[in-house]
């Protein structure tokens, strides 16, 4: 007997927001929201790195946010430049309410895939204890 599948019907509306969003787009938007008034590109890359345990690149942290700013789902702004930059501004990001939504959506996904699946976390949760 297969086991029995339970999920939540998804509107088109959850599903559109899933479709924008690939799984290193979720990490840094939830690395900015983390972050909220300091989320800039070193810091974000700090963030993402302590939340895989991996480390990332520059090109891996500064591609998605180009995306997700394209996409419309995050702001830039520049900060005020900075001597020991150089001159340089940081540029500070934001999510937007659409980057909001997409990220809410992803959860509701998240959440519903995970509902029922006790025994694969009972069994990962007994084996990190041997």
């Amino acid at each position: 007997m297969a086991p029995q599948r339970i999920t939540r019907p998804q509107t088109n509306k959850q599903l559109s927001l899933m479709n924008l969003l690939s799984r290193s787009e979720e990490i840094i938007l939830l690395a900015i929201w983390r972050l909220q008034q300091q989320a800039y590109g070193l810091a974000i890359r700090e963030q993402v790195t302590k939340a895989t345990g991996r480390a990332w690149t520059v090109g891996s942290v500064y591609a998605p946010l180009h995306r997700l700013e394209k996409k419309g789902l995050i702001e830039s702004e520049k900060g005020e430049p900075e001597a020991r930059r150089g001159g340089r501004s940081k540029v500070f990001y934001s999510l937007t309410k659409t980057g909001k939504r997409a990220l809410l959506a992803v959860k509701e996904v998240h959440d519903a895939q995970w509902i029922g699946i006790t025994s694969l976390t009972q069994g990962l949760l007994k084996a990190n204890k041997n």
